[in-house]
């Protein structure tokens, strides 16, 4: 039954029997143990694809201060003197440096009650990234990858999951879902523009296939393989016109100033240009945030860039109708501990921190948890790292248990535990 299923998918190569072989054949199959739910779900690929649901993740590395950020104490000592301002819903109140999400705070929700039991940086962001513990046997995939497996439309020339800055790459699964790195957001990125004619750049191309080949008649399939998908996808994007869409020079002054003069600013820019343009999964980074000394100064001047990029993305989408099909995610690795050090800085802090999401479902306007009066501890609703990530997955329509193979043999689910934080759709 599963050949002939795999068969008859070959021949009908238009949508329409596709959709209409799934519509006839996948429910009674499944139900009947005959079709591999791997199969089901290849099938319903299309269908998630066609929704054109995407993620942008914003990513403050090195983990920012929950009491500066979104869950101030201005009344108890361990605030810091921070003061904490009203926003757009009445009774919700954040840190004084993010007067601009304060405004957009009916879009936003805020989980103060987050908790991680990583504290180093490297182990927390991995597992912040991609749902594990980091382990010497296995490179781990991206939950920006697996979304990008899954919703991505292969028939755009742009790749599935952009990264403006460094990221945590696609692990087993492959240079397919590896993300593309800008490094230079308001820059075209390097080598995308052709040296030569189009013509010879295709007749390079013939060439270096034919090295290939000769090169995995030698016994090298696989490397050639993985070297073939590169300039694959590379090719693809260098001849493509929608690579125009890294120059933003055709945006509004206005606009541009909104976001404004900084590489972040220009970064969330242009992933708003991105998931316009199909992209499943852009990631945009800001780095700095590790304060273990001066503290209160370093969050204000982060949080000028910081805070009127990713208030102007919410409204930037909301005002194009975007907002709908796309979750905002804005996360560091871990908190920071709530006494403040002898340098005036704050210390790693796992125990207690906060994320917001925005779009795609996620009912705005709310908190959700509550750390108790010190800051010490979560006193309401722990959220954990895999219950997140499978409210990313619920809102992107994205299959949570869809098991992946390890170079080991073993399968892997996208997200192994967890359970979908219910508020947030509430």
């Amino acid at each position: 039954m599963s050949a002939f299923v795999h068969e008859s998918v070959c021949l009908n190569s238009g949508r329409l029997n596709r959709r209409r072989f799934l519509r006839n054949l996948s429910v009674g199959a499944l139900a009947s143990g005959l079709l591999p739910l791997r199969d089901v779900m290849s099938l319903h690929a299309d269908e998630l694809r066609q929704r054109g649901k995407s993620m942008i993740l914003i990513w403050l590395a090195g983990g920012p201060s929950q009491l500066e950020t979104f869950d101030p104490k201005p009344s108890h000592e361990n605030g810091g003197g921070t003061k904490a301002i009203s926003t757009s819903v009445p009774g919700i109140q954040i840190a004084q440096d993010w007067p601009k999400l304060a405004s957009v705070m009916d879009d936003l929700a805020i989980i103060r009650s987050m908790q991680n039991k990583e504290g180093a940086h490297q182990r927390a962001t991995y597992q912040m990234h991609t749902g594990y513990v980091p382990s010497g046997s296995v490179k781990h995939p991206s939950l920006g990858s697996c979304i990008a497996q899954q919703l991505a439309d292969h028939e755009n020339d742009l790749p599935s999951f952009v990264s403006i800055g460094q990221t945590i790459g696609a692990g087993f699964l492959g240079v397919d879902y590896e993300p593309f790195n800008v490094t230079r957001p308001g820059s075209m990125p390097q080598n995308l523009s052709l040296q030569k004619s189009a013509s010879r750049y295709q007749r390079r191309l013939g060439l270096l296939g034919e090295l290939e080949d000769e090169f995995a008649a030698r016994g090298a399939e696989q490397p050639v393989r993985n070297h073939r998908q590169l300039y694959d996808k590379a090719s693809k994007l260098v001849l493509s016109p929608q690579s125009q869409v890294f120059d933003l020079t055709d945006e509004s002054k206005e606009l541009t100033a909104q976001y404004g003069d900084s590489d972040f600013g220009r970064g969330c820019l242009l992933a708003r240009r991105l998931v316009e343009s199909g992209v499943s999964f852009v990631e945009v980074r800001s780095n700095g945030w590790d304060t273990h000394q001066d503290n209160f100064s370093t969050i204000s001047d982060k949080a000028q860039e910081v805070d009127p990029a990713s208030a102007t993305l919410i409204k930037d989408l909301k005002q194009r109708g975007m907002l709908d099909d796309t979750l905002v995610v804005f996360a560091g690795e871990f908190g920071r501990t709530p006494r403040v050090n002898p340098r005036g800085g704050r210390d790693h802090f796992p125990r207690a921190f906060n994320v917001w999401l925005a779009g795609c479902g996620v009912r705005g306007g709310q908190t959700i948890g509550a750390t108790s009066r010190d800051g010490n501890e979560i006193v309401d609703r722990p959220v954990g790292v895999h219950d997140l990530f499978q409210s990313i997955c619920q809102s992107l329509g994205v299959d949570a248990n869809h098991e992946n193979i390890s170079p080991l043999g073993r399968p892997m689910k996208v997200v192994d535990g967890g359970e979908s934080v219910a508020e947030l759709f509430a």
